[in-house]
């Protein structure tokens, strides 16, 4: 039988386990099969430092194209996976080619989920996830041109900010009451938008398009009764995990594919990592599927360690971060809708965190500018820690001390 582990989806999930592997001494066949053009690259740039300009794809490569080499993983690129046969432990391309495997890692990640109004199939309308998609229009990105926006969420507000810097006339417009409406406290979502309402960014919330209309490309962008102006629009509402290569192999679907904390299905030759996963959650309960490189990253570890035969569980707390204008937000933890808030630091010097309790326990915490907020805080929501609201609010005192004390 094969010892040959086969990869699907050469994202930053993918790539971490193929590296972690080697790594590890493993020494038989790798082979990592992705329906890009590219070796496996980080993501985040995408809608910051590439699309202004400022890095070039072989800065966001994972490793250089010659490390694959070096280490024999086999990268098929523009190849697709149509169906994984687990009672043969294979999984067969478009072209129809068989390829066998040992174990198999589903990295398959996620699509964008997708406009369907009338007239989202125009030219000029864009979305934002690979680097094919930004390459197609980040040189439009000039001054005077209108760019519209739709997604009030990190991808939106960081492409905005991206875009004002250039000197496009950017407007932005999200269904919701607020930008980052999901995700942050209000006093955050306040915050941004002021930010990018002061840099010149046209906000709209409540907001929802109903069409895209132009003759022969976009021209428009129809909310009900307000018509929008653009030359080109890119769309960030979110994506789709891609689980149908699971789920038509009978693998566990529940909002993602279903794995253990080892990145493991049911089948025991099948992982799944990044993305596309739904992992448990010791800290918080329950189940998540997580869309960070952390994630990403740290299941691609765990996914190596099961087969490296040293299991290793992926426990670590969430965290994420976003980068706009000069504004550094780092985010630790996961809020819910019910949680308190406190609020500590300088809102208007730019430089504060967010901290979210639930039963009096921290469980999240969004810093702006707050570095050691934000390292702190990721220690003391594993160690659950129960502050007192009033000395959590001095943003003088030290998450750390007031632990301490």
């Amino acid at each position: 039988m094969t010892e040959t582990v086969v990869i699907v989806g050469a994202g930053e999930a993918g790539g971490q386990t193929a590296i972690s592997l080697r790594q590890g001494g493993f020494t038989a066949p790798i082979v990592v099969i992705g329906d890009e053009g590219h070796v496996p690259y980080e993501r985040p740039p995408l809608s910051k430092t590439y699309l202004a300009g400022e890095v070039g794809e072989e800065r966001m490569h994972m490793r250089a194209p010659a490390f694959y080499i070096e280490k024999d993983i086999t990268l098929r690129l523009r190849e697709t996976v149509v169906h994984l046969d687990r009672p043969t432990n294979s999984v067969r391309l478009a072209s129809g080619e068989h390829v066998p495997y040992r174990w198999l890692v589903l990295a398959t990640g996620g699509r964008v989920r997708k406009m369907t109004v009338p007239g989202a199939d125009l030219p000029g309308v864009h979305y934002l996830r690979t680097i094919d998609d930004v390459a197609a229009y980040r040189d439009r990105l000039q001054a005077g041109l209108r760019l519209v926006i739709v997604g009030g969420g990190y991808i939106g507000l960081e492409v905005a900010a991206v875009a004002q810097k250039r000197g496009c006339k950017v407007t932005v417009l999200e269904m919701q009451p607020l930008v980052l409406n999901r995700v942050v406290a209000p006093e955050m979502s306040r915050f941004y938008t002021d930010v990018h309402s002061a840099a010149g960014v046209d906000i709209r919330t409540s907001t929802a398009v109903t069409a895209f209309e132009g003759d022969g490309k976009i021209e428009r962008v129809r909310c009900g009764g307000q018509v929008f102006d653009a030359d080109l629009v890119i769309v960030g509402i979110g994506i789709v995990p891609n689980v149908e290569l699971a789920a038509a192999a009978a693998l566990t679907i529940d909002n993602g594919i279903v794995v253990d904390d080892c990145t493991r299905t049911e089948d025991l030759n099948v992982l799944a990592v990044g993305d596309c996963a739904n992992q448990p959650s010791g800290l918080y309960g329950g189940r998540m599927r997580l869309e960070s490189v952390p994630n990403a990253l740290g299941q691609g570890k765990a996914a190596a360690s099961v087969i490296l035969g040293t299991p290793t569980p992926f426990t670590e707390v969430p965290w994420f971060w976003s980068d706009q204008y000069d504004l550094k937000l780092q985010m630790t933890g996961l809020s819910q809708p019910g949680d308190s808030v406190v609020m500590r630091g300088d809102i208007a010097g730019r430089r504060f965190s967010a901290c979210y309790l639930r039963d009096g326990v921290l469980v999240a915490c969004h810093s702006v500018n707050m570095a050691k907020d934000f390292l702190q805080s990721k220690k003391l929501i594993a160690q659950k820690w129960r502050p007192d609201p009033a000395k959590l609010a001095d943003g003088n005192a030290a998450m750390k001390d007031l632990a301490a004390s």
